[in-house]
């Protein structure tokens, strides 16, 4: 992929996660293969760590920088690299859409977490698989159309964290299940 062109990628599962306008989830699982046109596409663990040292990263409503929902420079937007992926906490705004975006997410009737990203670091097998190493992040978007990440979610974080552990495990058995 030529330098510094943006592309976008779509994951699924938007909920919200708190007793305050708060969303939470997974915006890129790691070494989960998705579709994307006519080839498989998976970013390797860890591709997105440089997301976290301090970029300025965006957080969106459907790719639409008019529709600005937070940001990691005010601390709106926090980004954390695990093993499985890139996680987020995303604090809404107390306006009209912010509260919509909760509301739509508590609801399930959000699509998922999509990302825009540019610079891939990545390698071809074929023009049927690309593997992602490392990319630069421009932004994440709570996204109201199908992801092509299956893997990603956002709930509200409205449960103390033990219980959003046991939901996260439960999906996850869930999502074995279903690919079993």
């Amino acid at each position: 992929m030529p330098r510094g062109i943006m592309e976008m990628r779509f994951s699924a599962g938007v909920t919200p996660a708190g007793n305050g306008l708060t969303l939470r989830g997974l915006a890129v699982p790691y070494d989960k293969p998705a579709q994307i046109g006519n080839f498989s596409e998976r970013f390797t663990a860890h591709a997105l760590r440089s997301a976290c040292d301090g970029q300025d990263i965006l957080a969106l409503q459907d790719h639409d920088a008019a529709k600005l929902l937070g940001r990691t420079r005010s601390g709106t937007l926090q980004l954390e690299d695990r093993a499985d992926g890139l996680h987020f906490a995303l604090d809404l705004p107390d306006t009209e859409r912010g509260r919509d975006v909760h509301a739509m997410a508590k609801r399930g009737d959000l699509g998922g977490v999509s990302i825009g990203f540019s610079d891939a670091v990545d390698e071809w097998h074929g023009r049927e698989t690309r593997i992602i190493h490392g990319a630069r992040l421009h932004e994440i978007s709570i996204i109201s159309s199908h992801p092509a990440y299956a893997e990603t979610f956002v709930e509200p974080r409205s449960r103390p964290l033990g219980e959003i552990y046991q939901v996260e495990r439960y999906r996850d058995r869930v999502l074995t299940m279903l690919r079993l």
